[in-house]
């Protein structure tokens, strides 16, 4: 699964560590996520999500075919 959470860390200024801590995980989690390497548990993507003032499908985008 894509996603947009590098770019938006960056809009914010924040670090994968910053990230983690607010939506409560590991940085090697947050890495991980980013780099498409895990695909996130629903309650955490909401997480996610919501640390950036998003809906879920603005932060991680469906791959078609």
């Amino acid at each position: 699964m894509k996603n947009r959470i590098r770019v938006l860390r960056a809009e914010k200024g924040w670090s994968q560590a910053d990230l983690a801590q607010i939506v409560q995980v590991s940085r090697n989690s947050i890495n991980m996520v980013e780099n498409g390497k895990f695909d996130p548990s629903l309650p955490l993507a909401f997480r996610i999500a919501d640390a950036f003032g998003l809906r879920i499908e603005e932060v991680f985008l469906r791959e078609v075919g």
